[in-house]
């Protein structure tokens, strides 16, 4: 194959990286770089193609892990992604089945649903944000070891009388 070929391979794959910048064409980029310095030296055409489909193989396998890694380590996180873990107050009684329910958390009022099948959690109980859908909290009551103590027939108002 003409050199020319895997010169213009490259660049294409080059600037489509370039446009998605999703760590995709990159791979097969350097294979054709290799396929196009080998045509260079004058490689036959099969042994262009085995090059570049056995580096681009080779070089996806083995680095793509460690680029993915490297360029998910430098996402900054928003202040959405600080809300997860949190504990929050229930200020409006939680019901999934009816779409109600609001929480308190940094003195900021939030819609919020529960991840309990029944989706009901009574005003006034601490809640643990477990993520964040929009703008609505999605929480799941606190069980704290007194929480854990306390007989069935107490229940939590115990704690806030």
């Amino acid at each position: 194959m003409d050199f020319q070929f895997w010169l213009m391979a490259f660049i294409i794959l080059v600037v489509m990286e370039f446009l998605t910048m999703g760590l995709t064409t990159i791979w097969f980029a350097i294979g054709a770089l290799v396929s196009f310095f080998a045509s260079l030296f004058g490689a036959s055409a099969w042994i262009q193609i085995v090059l570049f489909l056995v580096v681009s193989l080779v070089v996806l396998i083995v680095y793509r892990p460690l680029a993915v890694k490297y360029v998910n380590s430098r996402r900054t996180k928003t202040n959405v992604d600080d809300l997860i873990g949190r504990e929050a107050k229930v200020v409006e009684k939680i019901d999934n089945l009816n779409e109600t329910g609001r929480v308190l958390l940094n003195g900021i009022d939030w819609s919020a649903r529960s991840t309990l099948t029944g989706g009901v959690i009574e005003e006034d109980t601490i809640v643990k944000v477990m993520e964040v859908q929009g703008v609505k909290l999605i929480v799941e009551p606190l069980i704290t070891e007194e929480t854990k103590r306390l007989s069935p027939a107490e229940g939590l108002q115990e704690n806030f009388d």
